[in-house]
């Protein structure tokens, strides 16, 4: 009598063959390779990992740039100052902006929860707040840029301050983070209007609806929301605490 889970049990009994035709067949065998990994999913972590190499080269570049300079590099303690009743307080700006962006994390991951138990209301709910702490970390972002570039004299070609390198070594790595985040924020709004529409609870046509019943695109967009969170904290760490 056949089992009734039968594709289970030739899953567990299946012996791949030995040698170099055993090889072949399992490297080339995508059911083994992405079993049951939804397609966008697996392609979600395709694309971090490429977003990851880039990111990656930039971090090295600043680094070998600010270790082989020969001229001063500035301090971010005072460059990235504010002065609140005439006294500089380093790096607040930075601070506040790094515990939203965190705490945006903490909000993606329960509308990831609540996309689960297909909560409609409470997905929503927490997307736009995701999507609201990303647009204040991008409005800080230009505040700090329009800060730099008018107040201090800072170019990507020059720098007032010391090093010429920090210009354009800053502006090229923060700009390519924030425009992930402002990318983030559009697609996060973007899901928030389908999931409120109830797109994914009736399986209506159109971009990023999944199957009937099924909220998969949320935790795709969270795997994408907490690689920017991640990559954050790494240029936190290089440009303003080294």
């Amino acid at each position: 009598m056949t089992p009734p889970n039968s594709e289970v049990t030739v899953e567990q009994t299946h012996v791949l063959e030995d040698g170099l035709s055993g090889i072949a067949a399992d490297w080339s065998s995508d059911q083994r390779t992405f079993k049951k990994v939804p397609w966008g999913k697996a392609m979600m972590w395709i694309f971090l990992l490429s977003d990851t190499f880039i990111f990656t080269c930039f971090l090295t570049s600043y680094m070998t740039v600010r270790m082989s300079t020969t001229v001063d590099w500035p301090n971010p303690s005072e460059v990235f100052a504010l002065s609140f009743g005439g006294e500089p307080i380093p790096l607040v700006l930075i601070a506040i902006m790094t515990f939203i962006l965190i705490t945006s994390s903490g909000t993606m991951v329960l509308a990831v929860n609540y996309g689960y138990r297909k909560d409609k209301a409470k997905t929503f709910l927490f997307l736009l707040i995701t999507a609201a702490f990303g647009a204040s970390f991008v409005g800080m972002q230009a505040f700090e840029w329009t800060k730099l570039i008018v107040d201090e004299g800072v170019r990507p070609w020059a720098n007032p301050m010391g090093a010429a390198q920090f210009g354009s070594t800053f502006f090229m790595i923060t700009g390519f983070h924030g425009f992930h985040v402002s990318v983030g924020v559009l697609f996060l709004i973007l899901i928030a209007r389908k999931v409120n529409r109830g797109d994914y609870d009736v399986e209506r046509r159109g971009f990023f609806t999944s199957r009937k019943g099924n909220y998969e695109i949320v935790e795709t967009m969270g795997l994408y929301w907490h690689f920017v969170d991640l990559v954050w904290v790494f240029i936190f760490a290089f440009f303003y605490l080294w």
